[in-house]
């Protein structure tokens, strides 16, 4: 995703101008961006976008509004991670991939995958993730397991899974089938592929 393709999908919202003014305000006007992250969904509303997949609406306006920024991205995306409510930490989480941050907003990815939001953990596992060390990204994709996260929401999976995640995964499954559960249909067919890989 890129800024440009989430501006284009956000023509249609139901106040354009506010979105526009705003976008204005925080690249000359960086502090602004507490008073308009928040009201991005009341302004530019919250539905799903057509043209652009996995996002809401609030999720773009406020992925926007961050890349506006001049400077000091990754200061503005930790405090309105850390003071937002669930909509707007999934909203710095999406963006991260956006933003000159470099490795510097991995402290918000770990403190995503610790919560029970599975909404959170979702977003946490996007293109941004890569940024995570393996042990890490191997645990994150674990708790997406347990969690009943869809394994189609983390970013480079098939690239990234190794022989450590397909023990972890056999692990898991042996746990399982002893207490008379399986797998998720997605983690089982992600084990087949790697024992066949590591085969």
């Amino acid at each position: 995703m890129t800024p440009d393709r989430l501006r284009a999908a956000l023509e249609g919202v139901p106040d354009p101008d506010w979105l526009a003014a705003a976008l204005r305000r925080v690249a000359a006007e960086p502090a602004t961006i507490a008073r308009f992250f928040p009201a991005a969904g009341r302004h530019c509303g919250r539905g799903d976008l057509a043209g652009a997949p996995g996002w809401t609406a609030d999720e773009a306006a406020r992925a926007l509004l961050l890349t506006a920024l001049p400077a000091d991205h990754a200061t503005h995306a930790e405090a309105l991670y850390r003071h937002g409510d669930a909509a707007e930490k999934r909203a710095v989480l999406k963006a991260l991939p956006l933003l000159p941050v470099g490795a510097a907003g991995v402290p918000l990815l770990h403190d995503a995958i610790r919560t029970n939001d599975t909404r959170l953990v979702a977003a946490a596992l996007g293109p941004y993730a890569r940024h995570l060390d393996p042990a890490s990204w191997r645990q994150a994709v674990l708790k997406c397991v347990f969690a009943g996260v869809p394994l189609a929401v983390v970013a480079d999976l098939d690239h990234r899974a190794d022989g450590e995640l397909a023990a972890m995964l056999a692990a898991l499954a042996a746990e399982r089938h002893a207490a008379g559960r399986e797998l998720p249909a997605d983690a089982t067919d992600l084990l087949d592929r790697l024992t066949i890989r590591e085969a």
